[in-house]
């Protein structure tokens, strides 16, 4: 008596042009963790500069070392923007609690974004509030943390920001256009301003800095003083 044939179990396969596409967004998905390592040694540029390169939109940066940027710059740069920096791991969990307690919906979180994962976004995504970049950018700024030494991920950042309303990226053009000066030469109250400007470069003018913007950078600098934490981090080299 003859058995009939068990059918081998079928299949499911995507058809081949979904297959590809999924390649292609999973290679793009994982091209920044693989790009991570080399720059350690390598300096980056942002996307928003890449963008202005092909658009042939003015791109103003001179890459400056952390070692010959004034020392009060990076420690500014903490305390306006990330704290916590030499303490977390990429991002801070306080900072988030707080942005969504003060927030009535996700639309009105404010950012709470770390330096480090200012540097994922930076590096690897793009601008503008979405949440589709907030979850692609906690596990990136894991992997930096990682890779990564605190003072590395700093001078990234340091010279990746924008800082000008005309294509100004990084600590050094942007002292050279706000006070005529390089980026090792500025004062405490200089640095404090520059940090003071960051959260946007566009409409926040240092040449002629208005009461709001100069209460800030005060206020930078008091906390600057007190802040022999971030002065020491700035310093280590891993």
């Amino acid at each position: 008596m003859n058995l009939p044939d068990k059918k081998s179990p079928h299949r499911l396969q995507l058809p081949r042009p979904l297959r590809s596409i999924a390649l292609v967004v999973l290679a793009i998905l994982l091209l920044p963790y693989l790009l991570t390592p080399l720059y350690a040694v390598v300096n980056p540029v942002s996307t928003v500069m890449l963008w202005r390169y092909l658009r042939g939109a003015r791109v103003e940066r001179h890459y400056m070392p952390i070692a010959r940027i004034s020392p009060a710059v990076p420690v500014a740069v903490i305390i306006a923007e990330d704290g916590r920096f030499c303490s977390h791991h990429g991002f801070d969990l306080t900072e988030i609690r707080e942005a969504m307690t003060e927030a009535d919906d996700l639309d009105e979180m404010r950012g709470g974004s770390t330096i480090t994962q200012q540097v994922a976004k930076n590096l690897f995504l793009w601008q503008g509030r979405s949440l589709v970049r907030k979850v692609l950018e906690f596990p990136l700024a894991l992997w930096i943390d990682l890779v990564l030494s605190k003072r590395r991920i700093l001078e990234i950042y340091l010279n990746v920001a924008e800082w000008g309303p005309n294509g100004e990226f990084g600590v050094e053009a942007g002292a050279q256009r706000a006070f005529g000066r390089s980026a090792r030469d500025v004062s405490r109250y200089q640095a404090a301003l520059l940090a003071a400007m960051l959260p946007n470069p566009v409409k926040r003018n240092v040449r002629q800095p208005g009461p709001g913007l100069q209460r800030l950078a005060g206020l930078y600098l008091a906390r600057a003083a007190r802040a022999p934490a971030a002065a020491a981090c700035v310093r280590q080299s891993h």
